[in-house]
């Protein structure tokens, strides 16, 4: 996922839609996996995870082996990204285009039976916030891709996308047709159809409509909690597993949850939220329940046979004072090297003392550098402590 503006979660459903444009229909629901974490689980566990709920799609940001790896012969489609910052090399070389096709695509469906459905060229790269770096880029990058997709014979089973934001489209009344008016119970339809009607504008009305990433963040923002989550996500699944659609198109909506997991090692330029979008914590277990209609249970499924590491981490000394000059400085060392964005503006720790909440980011920082500070006591507590009290995965 691109870096979003930070526009506050009232406008939450615009920021998160995200969607690709395809030439072939498609169904079902996915989700994203993203890997931008310090504990990631192995990619046996997480594919494991996925056939368990019951997903039958995948989207990945890049073309990782090791993940594309785990994904042969697993029955799951995948999509897998380019990064914006392969696409001058792309756009600008058939054979650099024909190599990353033979590497990322025909070695993985060939070799290890990877059920390679799209590959999405750039991730989000007509964001605003780019300024047009990759305008120029991005059609001559995919016309590459597929001419080398065709000379590797795939081009019937992989297509070609283009993933975009919401902010790729506009209309001067904020209405989805812009004067044609239509009934819409929620913003979902609303953006979905101006996308829609945009396309008809332009002479594309029949092309498929992809659902690339929505969800609902359950941290780092005074919005994103996992009630509000539950309930967005819940609401968007209830409708998928009816068949409805929008008003402008009826049927299934074609979309992938985002995300899978939460990865503690995103940037948070956009804001806290941005490592805290998964539907399960960073050890795999699920943050609330979620009924997808995928399988007989109904629900989503804990990673198995997930390793831990010792129960220790730091804590403030009791002899220690809130007003030591040094309690500052290593809090803020101990939160540059992790992931802190629950002391935030956030619903997760805030409630603590400030002691406690000194000591989660400790806590945090030994989970990650596993090393020990010789100003604070390491000490054994247990996971029914106030603090949250997860062990960072080994």
């Amino acid at each position: 996922m691109a870096s979003h503006e930070s526009l506050g979660f009232g406008g939450l459903l615009v920021l998160l839609l995200h969607m690709a444009l395809s030439i072939s229909p498609a169904s079902g629901i996915g989700v994203n996996w993203g890997t931008q974490s310090t504990h990631p689980l192995p990619p046996s566990t997480i594919v494991r995870m996925l056939k368990d709920i019951g997903f039958q799609k995948v989207k990945l940001f890049d073309a990782d082996a090791t993940t594309l790896k785990a994904l042969g012969k697993s029955g799951i489609q995948v999509m897998v990204g380019i990064p914006n910052d392969l696409l001058p090399t792309l756009a600008n070389s058939v054979q650099a285009a024909q190599d990353w096709v033979a590497q990322n695509v025909s070695s993985h469906v060939s070799s290890n039976a990877v059920d390679i459905r799209y590959v999405a060229v750039g991730n989000e790269p007509f964001l605003g916030a780019y300024n047009g770096s990759y305008i120029g880029l991005t059609l001559p990058a995919l016309e590459n891709v597929q001419s080398a997709l065709i000379k590797a014979g795939l081009a019937g089973q992989v297509k070609v996308t283009v993933p975009l934001n919401a902010d790729v489209y506009q209309s001067s009344t904020n209405l989805p047709s812009d004067g044609d008016f239509r009934v819409y119970e929620n913003v979902f339809d609303a953006n979905h159809d101006t996308l829609v009607w945009a396309l008809q504008k332009n002479g594309y009305g029949n092309l498929s409509i992809i659902v690339g990433e929505i969800g609902w963040p359950t941290d780092g923002d005074k919005n994103a909690n996992p009630k509000y989550a539950q309930q967005f996500n819940q609401g968007f699944m209830s409708r998928v597993i009816a068949g409805k659609g929008t008003p402008m198109r009826s049927g299934p909506v074609d979309a992938y949850l985002f995300s899978l997991i939460d990865e503690d090692a995103k940037s948070i330029q956009p804001g806290n939220f941005e490592r805290h979008w998964g539907l399960f914590y960073f050890d795999g277990q699920p943050k609330y329940p979620l009924r997808l209609g995928t399988t007989s249970s109904n629900g989503l499924v804990p990673a198995t046979d997930v390793r831990y590491m010792a129960k220790k981490w730091c804590v403030m000394s009791p002899s220690a004072n809130l007003d030591d000059p040094q309690v500052g400085p290593s809090v803020s060392y101990a939160c540059s090297h992790a992931d802190c964005t629950s002391l935030g503006f956030s619903i997760m720790i805030q409630s603590l003392p400030a002691a406690q909440g000194t000591a989660s980011s400790l806590r945090l920082n030994v989970l990650v550098l596993r090393r020990e500070y010789s100003a604070f006591q390491i000490l054994n507590l247990q996971s029914g402590s106030q603090v949250l009290c997860q062990i960072g995965t080994g």
